[in-house]
């Protein structure tokens, strides 16, 4: 896509400014602002649970970024609702929102654990899609069969954290997996029309 301005003084994404902010593209997708509400589901990390490292990566620190009604202590509808109120005081035009599986690795469990907690987010009333943030090497075809599946049913969008293109920076952050590893899931992805 072009960065250069139309004849009106826009860029293609139909405003003036440099960057096409999300909310801006959700509001060009939607016609309404569409606000994301964090989950965490209880999810871990296989550099965390023993199968590729303990500990994380060296900057691994959730609770950093974690709103206080996410807890998975807490069920995905019960996050949903208090999610939703927590944000309504301040994006009070917002009637759509997108549950952000947000902590840790959430495509990092079976098939069917995914299913049952996805699914019970989109049950949510005014839930259009999904935000799935996880690892590029939490990902295999089973699973992103059902997503594109969930795609072509509702918003979906998946969130590769990559942290860096060097597999040198890679390993001194602990990270256990390869930027090869993330160049294959998100292209993986992308080819099956997943947001990515």
């Amino acid at each position: 896509m072009s960065s250069e301005k139309n004849n009106e003084g826009k860029f293609p994404w139909g405003h003036d400014r440099r960057f096409n902010a999300y909310s801006n593209y959700f509001r060009k997708l939607y016609g309404a602002r569409v606000q994301k509400v964090s989950i965490d589901a209880g999810f871990t990390c296989p550099n965390r649970d023993g199968s590729k490292g303990n500990g994380g990566c060296t900057y691994c620190n959730n609770d950093a970024f974690n709103p206080s009604y996410c807890s998975p202590e807490k069920s995905v509808t019960k996050q949903l609702e208090e999610g939703i109120r927590f944000h309504k005081w301040r994006y009070r035009e917002a009637n759509s929102y997108l549950a952000y599986f947000q902590a840790y690795s959430n495509t990092y469990a079976t098939v069917e654990t995914l299913k049952r907690l996805y699914e019970e987010a989109l049950d949510y009333p005014g839930v259009i899609g999904l935000i799935i943030g996880t690892r590029p090497d939490c990902i295999d075809q089973q699973k992103l069969d059902y997503l594109k599946e969930l795609s072509q049913k509702c918003y979906l969008a998946v969130e590769y954290g990559i942290e860096s293109c060097y597999n040198k920076t890679l390993e001194k952050i602990n990270r256990k997996h390869t930027f090869e590893d993330a160049e294959d899931a998100v292209r993986a992805t992308a080819a099956l029309g997943i947001n990515t």
